[in-house]
């Protein structure tokens, strides 16, 4: 028996105005798996697009949106805690809860039940990691994990150093019991072809970067942020960076922020594969087709109407 919806594809899909339609109309919420939508202040680059949670005047219920200070951190861990505690108040409230989104990682975590150690940053290992320089930290990360699923772990300290913190509490024996619900997901993906997922990726870009994405970065800047940090957080934040600090011209800009998200899509892409070869069964849409997507949701969940 399916207990939770998920709803995925690549970015610039349509999924989330589609998933609030879906949720409105099953009496549901929605649980956000974006990693950046859960930062507060970042909100046209993660494209938030906050309008979509409104279906004919009511607001859908969401979670997991604007939790975090973005000068903070969030990771894998807090994700599933925070999406264990969303999908209980959802159904406590007699509610369907929604999954969207298209960070591959966040979504397998929920869809494929992965079973996550607790990490203790305050541990005095995990401290001295902080002192090494990039290279030592691949290191010791390849010693742990020789054969990485995900190599983006190896494009900064944090992440080598959550990922290395991470495999050392997988190795520690945890007797801990947490209360983690058992998921059986019904997963619905949306999935146009090549040239249209393309040309959606740059109409958008075009119309974010004209509609105030440069001024949020700016502000981002303002209160604190630094360049490293907007390096970390990748696409629209690292290229506008870049263009801040007068590294790139604009057009440079454009171009390679462009060609990044393309190819952040064809990486969203090959994960999705990956979870079909696993097992998990993803009915495929063309396009964000409400009618369509509300059949194959009507033959577990059906409607009293």
């Amino acid at each position: 028996m399916f207990n939770l919806i998920a709803i995925l594809g690549p970015t610039a899909t349509g999924k989330t105005k589609l998933a609030a339609k879906l949720a409105s109309e099953f009496n549901g919420e929605i649980i956000s798996a974006d990693s950046r939508q859960v930062y507060r202040g970042m909100d046209i680059g993660t494209g938030k697009d906050l309008e979509d949670y409104i279906i004919e005047g009511e607001k859908v219920n969401y979670h997991l949106i604007d939790i975090v200070d973005p000068l903070g951190e969030f990771n894998l861990f807090l994700f599933k805690q925070y999406f264990n505690s969303a999908f209980k108040k959802i159904n406590q409230k007699n509610k369907l809860p929604f999954l969207v989104g298209g960070t591959g990682l966040y979504l397998s975590s929920i869809i494929q039940n992965y079973e996550l150690p607790k990490v203790d940053f305050n541990d005095t290992r995990i401290k001295e990691l902080y002192s090494k320089n990039l290279d030592e930290l691949k290191t010791i990360f390849l010693e742990l994990i020789s054969n990485p699923h995900n190599t983006t772990d190896l494009t900064s300290k944090e992440r080598i150093i959550n990922a290395i913190a991470v495999a050392w509490s997988k190795s520690k024996k945890n007797n801990g019991k947490n209360e983690v619900p058992k998921i059986n997901s019904l997963v619905i993906g949306i999935m146009p072809d090549r040239d249209e997922i393309k040309k959606k990726i740059t109409d958008r870009l075009i119309f974010r970067l004209h509609n105030g994405m440069i001024e949020e970065v700016e502000n981002l800047i303002k209160n604190g942020m630094s360049f490293e940090k907007l390096d970390f957080f990748g696409l629209e934040y690292r290229y506008v960076g870049l263009y801040l600090q007068g590294k790139i011209n604009y057009n440079d800009m454009f171009q390679k922020l462009n060609s990044s998200i393309h190819n952040f899509a064809k990486r969203q892409i090959t994960w999705f594969k990956k979870m079909e070869r696993e097992g998990i069964q993803i009915n495929w849409l063309r396009d964000p087709d409400f009618f369509e997507a509300k059949k194959i949701i009507e033959k577990y969940f059906p409607l009293n109407k």
